[in-house]
């Protein structure tokens, strides 16, 4: 099934290797860079949905 990242909007795999539990859900993500970028602040990307990230490309 296809997971939303919800750092950069990006598609992801369950299957991804980045992934975090936060309040009881998994949540999923493209790269490790976007995994600690959620994980420092969950409540922004929680709130405001996908933002983007300078200078993230995706491989």
């Amino acid at each position: 099934m296809v997971k939303v990242d919800p750092v950069c909007g990006m598609e992801v795999s369950e299957d991804t290797p980045y992934k975090t539990l936060y309040r009881g859900k998994i949540y999923y993500f493209c790269s490790r860079m976007c995994k600690e970028e959620f994980e420092r602040d969950p409540e922004k990307y929680l709130r405001e949905g996908p933002r983007g990230m300078p200078g993230h490309t995706h491989h």
